[in-house]
């Protein structure tokens, strides 16, 4: 009999218990909780190592989320124990994680409420289905089995409303798309090293500018991407699949 390896990944330990050894009735379903993000790396990294990795992650979509005094849900600083990188602060922020580092793992995110905004965040992070917490077992069993087979499921209720979603969510990168287009080469290398966190000074000595040139590049990236500030310059560029200079690399070019 094939086992499916299945970890619950939920900071409310009666529920991730209560739904383990629920899990754990079924003859071919191995599984194991975990109680935050870090845990959930740390058990994945180990299982990976030793050759027996999990099939199936389900994850708690408010892990990490505290709700603000007055201000809604907002996230919590996961402990990481001292691990560097490992301070994942909620589920889809593990999902994305979990799906660039172990392509493999099938995610499905388990919800207490509908949300078509951040299912559609999950299914762009990489989940294959969004549940809700108090689905019978049996349909938690079949979504289990069914992402194994690259299904993608989501209640249907929810379906119209996270396509349009999802739809927004294209145009929207496209339209931040056009604008990063519009940079001259220059432009764009200094947009990838504001996405990497530099500022003017590191940016100028990184590219061999002088800080006068970079603050022209940077102005000149505001105002052909239409912000006013670094951050939605950097928010933009995310959107837009622009990512961060490599720090560690020899891409810089002296120019005159």
């Amino acid at each position: 009999m094939v086992r499916i390896r299945v970890l619950v990944v939920d900071d409310h330990r009666i529920f991730a218990e209560s739904l383990a050894a629920a899990l754990a009735a079924e003859p071919d379903v191995d599984v194991a909780a975990a109680g935050s993000g870090p845990a959930a790396l740390r058990c994945l990294e180990r299982a990976a190592s030793e050759g027996r990795k999990y099939d199936v992650l389900l994850v708690d979509a408010d892990l990490g989320i505290v709700a603000g005094p007055g201000s809604g849900p907002v996230a919590r600083a996961v402990p990481d124990n001292g691990e560097a990188g490992l301070g994942l602060v909620d589920g889809i922020s593990l999902v994305a994680g979990v799906r660039s580092g172990q392509p493999s793992v099938r995610c499905v995110v388990l919800a207490e409420k509908d949300d078509p905004g951040r299912a559609a965040l999950a299914l762009q992070a990489g989940a294959s289905g969004w549940v809700a917490k108090d689905c019978s077992l049996q349909r938690l069993l079949a979504v289990i089995r069914g992402v194994l087979r690259d299904e993608t499921h989501l209640p249907p209720a929810l379906l119209t409303s996270v396509l349009r979603e999802l739809t927004a969510a294209r145009k929207h990168r496209t339209d931040s798309e056009r604008l990063v287009d519009s940079l001259t080469p220059r432009e764009l290398e200094v947009l990838r090293c504001m996405v990497a966190g530099l500022g003017r000074k590191a940016v100028a000595e990184r590219l061999f500018l002088s800080p006068h040139t970079v603050r022209t590049h940077m102005q000149n990236v505001l105002g052909k991407l239409g912000v006013h500030s670094t951050l939605a310059a950097v928010a933009l560029a995310r959107r837009a699949g622009v990512g961060p200079a490599d720090l560690g690399g020899t891409d810089a070019v002296r120019v005159g």
